[in-house]
């Protein structure tokens, strides 16, 4: 069945999904009495299979997909022999700038007219109001969402907008239709000099009891910000995770905020997730809070980190690179270590709250490292999903192309690993982690947004920082298309997904693209009255 088919027609889809929004919620009040079986609502399975070994690769590294305790000594590798896979599944043979990727992890084309979202701010990195098991909230009538902002007219450029970044949050009616009705634009969440950093970066706001809502972000603290938007500076930041505890309002007019109180949780140790010491491009940020059905009572977040210790200082292992053994077409550990591989040190963090007011978390070991395969695991995300009776944990994270290893190549896009926990021996998406990526031709070297080649794909880096919904639907934001700067939120594109197997559904949609900003809520809180 397919839940969020969006018909070509305007008035057929917006009956259809006031409709499913409906049954969807019932279905979502049901779900939060029985904390047991709790899990998101469930993707459309893929009609595609798992991608076959190619000749001439390596073989992917085996993984049981195991639960551990969330506490235990264990990490799941995303070895070299898995990243492998995605070129292993690419066509080498399309004409240059093509697309090589499988249509199945391909997202289709934004147009290079796109609209934008507002016109006052850049948008990009955003998210929905949630729960805790990441159903998509409907306040008194409201869908509300929220993004990373920055001033389009404040003098500095697109590429400038990170150390600039606020906190900005969108709402509309919840029975606006997706395709005709704009985002209203709220302005910035905190107050001016209110927050903990200088600029807030990405994380997750969870609708707490009543009115109060946590909103979970990173903390960024930038010493250099005139150098920087004038083109210079280089002055590491800071960076720790902080949440802010206030209030949500909403009346016939719309939707407010006020009252946050601001409380430092976490900064990285050095041991398990590096730190500012060891290396000014450290990466600490985007944390992402839920209930693990399998663990009442507890909350845990996951959050993007990078093995710890000196940069540099690492070397990587057998376990890093993953092959089996007598494969011919394996690396060796000297050959990787001999690229500077070791450089890529991305992991997947975990911590677990230590009260019920959630101010004081503790550490626990990374669920998934990337050693020698990518520096950056971004924005991740765990969405658990019933499979034949049984809860599947999907771990969604982001990632670039120009991030990744020495000998490894990929698209700047969504990947994921499928788990039987939030700890496990992590099998990565059709076997290479790529679950959805712009179209890209990776027989060519990698490249960044700001300045690509042009002899590429013009639409490499459309769309960043996706965010997985219930239902397999995924947004993000629009970087570059085809020389086009972007600063607005995509066209919603659907993947359907089961047994680690994903696939583009081309029928959501016009060709498998569905409204711009499309975020459908599934959960209604707090009474409608007149405001619906």
């Amino acid at each position: 069945m397919n839940t969020h088919s969006t018909p070509q027609r305007p008035r057929r889809r917006l009956r259809q999904a006031v409709a499913l929004a409906a049954a969807a919620g019932v279905a979502g009040s049901i779900l939060l009495v029985t904390p047991a079986a709790q899990a998101n609502l469930p993707a459309d399975p893929p009609s595609s299979t798992m991608p076959a070994p190619t000749p001439g690769f390596p073989l992917p590294t085996t993984h049981t997909q195991q639960a551990y305790d969330p506490a235990a000594d264990f990490t799941s590798k995303w070895t070299r022999a898995d990243a492998k896979q995605i070129m292993a599944q690419s066509n080498p043979n399309v004409a240059p700038g093509q697309n090589s990727m499988s249509p199945n992890v391909t997202m289709p084309e934004i147009p290079k007219d796109f609209p934008a979202m507002n016109d006052d701010v850049w948008v990009w990195d955003l998210w929905s109001l949630t729960d805790e098991n990441a159903n998509q909230i409907s306040y008194k009538g409201w869908d509300v969402i929220f993004a990373l902002v920055a001033d389009r007219h404040a003098g500095y450029g697109f590429d400038q907008r990170h150390w600039n970044a606020r906190i900005g949050y969108f709402f509309r009616k919840t029975n606006a239709d997706p395709a005709k009705d704009k985002w209203n634009y709220g302005g910035h969440l905190f107050l001016d000099n209110t927050s903990i950093g200088n600029t807030e970066w990405s994380g997750s706001t969870r609708l707490m009891q009543g009115n109060k809502i946590n909103v979970f972000y990173t903390a960024t603290t930038f010493y250099d910000v005139a150098e920087r938007n004038a083109g210079g500076g280089g002055i590491a930041p800071d960076a720790v995770i902080a949440k802010a505890l206030g209030n949500i309002h909403a009346n016939q007019n719309g939707v407010t905020f006020d009252g946050f109180q601001h409380t430092k949780l976490l900064e990285p140790d050095g041991k398990l997730y590096q730190n500012k010491a060891q290396n000014p491009g450290f990466a600490f940020r985007d944390p992402y809070t839920f209930a693990d059905p399998a663990h009442p009572g507890k909350t845990f977040m996951v959050f993007e980190g990078n093995t710890g210790g000196t940069r540099g200082s690492y070397k990587c292992k057998q376990e890093d690179l993953g092959y089996q053994p007598g494969d011919p077409n394996a690396e060796t550990v000297a050959q990787v270590n001999s690229t500077g591989a070791w450089y890529q040190t991305a992991n997947v963090g975990l911590a677990v709250a230590d009260n019920k007011d959630l101010t004081k978390w503790s550490f626990l070991p990374p669920i998934l490292s990337a050693n020698c395969v990518n520096d950056q695991t971004e924005r991740p995300q765990i969405y658990i999903q019933n499979e034949n009776g049984k809860n599947k944990y999907y771990l969604f994270t982001i990632s670039h192309q120009f991030t990744y290893a020495d000998g490894m190549r990929g698209p700047d896009g969504v990947y994921g690993f499928v788990g039987n926990g939030v700890r496990s021996d992590y099998q990565p998406v059709n076997n290479s982690g790529l679950a959805l990526g712009s179209p890209t031709d990776l027989n060519m070297p990698a490249n960044a947004p700001e300045g690509p080649d042009p002899r590429q794909n013009g639409r490499q880096f459309q769309a960043y920082s996706h965010y997985v919904q219930p239902g397999g639907l995924v947004q993000s934001f629009i970087d570059n298309v085809d020389g086009v700067r972007g600063g607005s939120l995509s066209p919603t594109v659907k993947m359907n997904f089961k047994a680690g197997v994903t696939q583009v559904d081309r029928s959501f949609g016009q060709n498998g693209l569905g409204p711009f900003g499309y975020l459908p809520t599934n959960l209604r809180v707090g009474g409608e009255g007149h405001y619906k």
